[in-house]
């Protein structure tokens, strides 16, 4: 049984589908009630997927969902922490309200999720946890600082996850995805002098010549959670084209900035 957080768009929904046609019943995740009942509708031509609201960076609301997504579907014992957020800026540029703001969604959140899940997966003696970190978590994005910062803390987390959960049967891993398709990446392009040729120049940083699908980022993610990964925690997933093998071509351009900046899931 799987919870995908951020799973209304881009990466968690496409996981949390790709988790249901493998036969997971799938909890999914998200702030607002019609975008995550919506996904999971179309979700549920897959298999079994259910929408449950909750701001993952509040702990009582995480608690109260998680109450109900155990009555109806079971204790989980796969977790993917999905739910993310943008806000670029350099730190002269970044409010302190944005700052704190993306470490609540990106990082926190990872915390107060698999926290909240971890007894159960101790009862269980078992589970699979896939934490969502990026590119940004080893590689700086010029004037996104708080961004990056707040991956590079999931890529530690999830190691110190993945050591402390061990005994438990509790594997922790993490999938850093390069530019993928999703409304995040978009917003981004669009919020450039020309969209067009930032979309052309992100490309080029790919030697496999192309960005990403939230379909490969759901591949990697359900591999980590099945039997073909049992000895596998600790580590970081890279799916990123090959972006960060070294610079293929010309940095990308600048990012917008703050008052241009986006937001959202993945």
């Amino acid at each position: 049984m799987a919870v995908v957080t951020g799973s209304a768009s881009g990466i968690g929904f496409a996981t949390a589908c790709r988790m249901a046609a493998e036969g997971a019943s799938v909890a999914m995740v998200g702030r607002r009630e019609p975008g995550i009942q919506s996904a999971a509708e179309e979700a549920s031509s897959h298999g079994t997927a259910r929408a449950y609201v909750a701001d993952v960076t509040d702990a009582a609301a995480i608690d109260r969902a998680l109450a109900g997504i155990t009555d109806e579907l079971g204790t989980p014992d796969i977790l993917v922490n999905n739910a993310g957020v943008t806000i670029v800026g350099s730190i002269t540029e970044i409010t302190e309200e944005d700052w704190d703001r993306q470490f609540a969604v990106n990082l926190k959140s990872v915390y107060l999720v698999s926290r909240a899940l971890w007894p159960g997966f101790r009862r269980l003696g078992r589970a699979a946890v896939v934490n969502m970190a990026s590119v940004g978590s080893v590689w700086a994005i010029p004037n996104d600082a708080g961004y990056c910062a707040t991956k590079a803390g999931v890529l530690m987390l999830t190691k110190c996850m993945a050591v402390d959960g061990a005994a438990d049967g509790i594997r922790v891993n993490c999938v850093i995805p390069g530019y993928v398709e999703t409304g995040m990446i978009r917003g981004y392009f669009d919020a450039q002098p020309d969209p067009d040729a930032a979309r052309r120049q992100a490309i080029g940083l790919h030697p496999l010549g192309r960005l990403g699908t939230p379909d490969d980022i759901a591949a990697a993610c359900v591999h980590l959670c099945s039997d073909d990964a049992s000895w596998v925690t600790g580590t970081s997933f890279t799916v990123d084209g090959g972006v960060t093998a070294g610079l293929h071509a010309d940095p990308p351009p600048d990012l917008p900035t703050r008052q241009s900046a986006l937001g959202g899931t993945r």
